[in-house]
């Protein structure tokens, strides 16, 4: 697997800070993990839905300094903020935008504001919070990292109101909980846990030949469609499968290439229909 051995500045990540007395209530109405795991070294992985379940936008939530910090999409931030600001009514909490740059390490980086381990997989190291940047990496090396562990990434790999998290393996890379009482998809989402077998997932893929731009489609030996591409780099990507049209291992057409779909460490066999 790769490793990175220097901090790597996340470029394309933005930050959001929530204050006021209500902060903390209001954010736990809404998201899928339970605020109440939360502490000071730690971050907590989680989603905004639609009512529908389906993914909206998903982050890490960091608490420090009397305010809940949020590590997100830069590019889909105003989104978040506008859609958080919806849901506030009269609750007593600010929603801000930062200027506060996020920067994986393989540990705490000197200077953060606030250090805490990846909570989705040990290989993704740690997340840090800066004002200064100090000597870094390249994003290209943490994004192969990313793909080495099979673990998606936001927009890139989900579709906006169109994917379910489930889908997306959010469960699995903790930022479900399904004790935590109502947010906003909730009833969807623990339905699809309790009632009803998976039908399609994000896999990491291997890929033999050129990279398939995203949504090229995935087809098996009959021609038929079993999925799509998303995101990839080099000869490994994300790949949107229907479960009971696919086997790990074996490879399929996509585009130019072919690509094979593999299950990483932290995903368990699931059923299909």
């Amino acid at each position: 697997m790769a490793e990175f051995d220097k901090p790597i500045l996340l470029e394309d990540r933005g930050m959001i800070t929530l204050s006021g007395p209500e902060k903390k209530s209001f954010l736990q109405g809404l998201i899928t993990n339970d605020l109440d795991k939360i502490s000071g070294n730690s971050a907590l992985y989680a989603a905004l839905l639609t009512p529908q379940g389906k993914y909206l936008h998903d982050f890490f939530i960091f608490d420090g300094g009397g305010k809940l910090w949020i590590d997100c999409e830069k590019d889909r931030r105003d989104d978040l903020v506008r859609r958080l600001m919806m849901y506030r009514l009269r609750a007593d909490v600010e929603v801000s935008p930062v200027d506060h740059n996020v920067m994986a390490a393989p540990g705490p980086v000197p200077g953060a504001i606030i250090s805490a381990p990846d909570p989705r997989c040990e290989a993704l190291g740690y997340r840090n919070i800066l004002t200064d940047i100090p000597d870094h990496g390249t994003a290209e090396v943490y994004d192969r990292l990313r793909l080495a562990c099979g673990v998606p990434d936001g927009a890139r790999d989900f579709t906006i109101d169109g994917t379910l998290i489930l889908e997306g393996n959010m469960a699995e890379l903790h930022g479900v909980d399904f004790d935590k009482g109502c947010y906003v998809g909730q009833e969807v989402t623990a339905r699809m846990k309790y009632r009803a077998s998976l039908k399609k997932r994000l896999l990491p893929v291997t890929v033999d030949g050129p990279l398939p731009e995203r949504g090229t489609v995935i087809t098996n030996e009959a021609g038929k469609k079993i999925g799509d591409i998303r995101s990839g780099r080099g000869n490994r990507a994300i790949g949107y499968f229907r479960l009971a049209d696919m086997r790990y291992g074996d490879s399929y057409d996509c585009g130019a290439a072919r690509v094979s779909p593999w299950r990483p460490d932290w995903l368990a066999e699931e059923k299909t229909e």
